[in-house]
């Protein structure tokens, strides 16, 4: 059947919608809700008055509400309850139970039909959205946990003060960064640049190893006695000088030989 909405409903639609619903929906729940009328020509008429002032009707609530949903938001309830092995209840968390603690501890009153959800069966954490308009559904968290178990909620307390932890160690490696000298940045070193000094230090080691062999060598040999090098020009001027010296001492001979004579 097809039906004129006259009011927002969740998940469904706004103020002035025409919606083609199961019939048992529209009979049995929606209009007897007075969320909605059967689509007849006559109503049909009204669809776009109603849509008008549902959409002005809607920014005020909006606006009065806002801060509402921002208290819920942070809301976190606890419920200790009987459990099986399995994790199934004894029982049900309603949206009643839900209600009445949000009314004990934060003093917001709402009614369970603003509560979206099914009864909750089983342990766990659940995030429960709340029906303020259309626009604003806010989800509270639910922590469902065995009776003698510890809250979860000391669990997300734990997980926050690591998490400041860390941002912390963040921050002080970031102030480190910053006091190093700007004209000494860290270097990088390729894979290629690194291979390439692996293959260059063997060699490097072996020439150092050289050099020192020959500083032991030369400490050794006696200071009075060192080794002296000949080069090529020294050993041709020797050469030249030793047929000098011969004729020399031919001359010699020979002035000596017409003296006697």
């Amino acid at each position: 059947m097809k039906v004129l909405l006259i009011k927002d409903v969740y998940k469904l639609g706004r103020a002035g919608d025409i919606k083609k619903v199961a019939d048992g929906y529209g009979r049995n729940y929606l209009i007897p809700q007075k969320l909605a009328i059967p689509a007849t020509q006559g109503a049909l008429k009204l669809a776009e008055s109603i849509g008008r002032k549902a959409t002005e009707r809607r920014a005020v609530l909006n606006e009065e509400l806002s801060s509402v949903a921002e208290v819920l938001n942070g809301i976190t309830l606890n419920f200790t309850v009987k459990a099986g092995e399995t994790g199934k209840l004894y029982g049900s968390v309603t949206t009643q139970m839900i209600a009445d603690e949000i009314k004990a501890n934060h003093e917001l009153e709402l009614d369970k039909r603003q509560i979206v959800m099914e009864p909750i069966r089983k342990l766990g954490e659940f995030k429960i959205p709340v029906h303020l308009t259309i626009d604003l559904v806010p989800e509270v968290n639910v922590f469902v946990h065995r009776e003698g178990e510890a809250v979860i909620e000391t669990e997300t307390e734990t997980s926050e003060t690591e998490t400041s932890s860390e941002v912390e160690i963040a921050a002080e490696e970031v102030v480190e960064e910053a006091v190093l000298p700007a004209d000494a940045p860290a270097e990088e070193i390729s894979p290629e640049v690194a291979e390439e000094e692996k293959e260059e230090t063997p060699a490097e080691s072996s020439e150092v190893k050289i050099k020192a062999e020959e500083v032991v060598e030369e400490a050794i040999l006696p200071a009075e006695t060192p080794t002296k090098e000949i080069t090529s020009e020294v050993a041709e001027e020797e050469k030249e000088e030793i047929p000098a010296k011969s004729s020399e001492v031919e001359i010699e001979k020979t002035i000596e030989e017409t003296t006697e004579d």
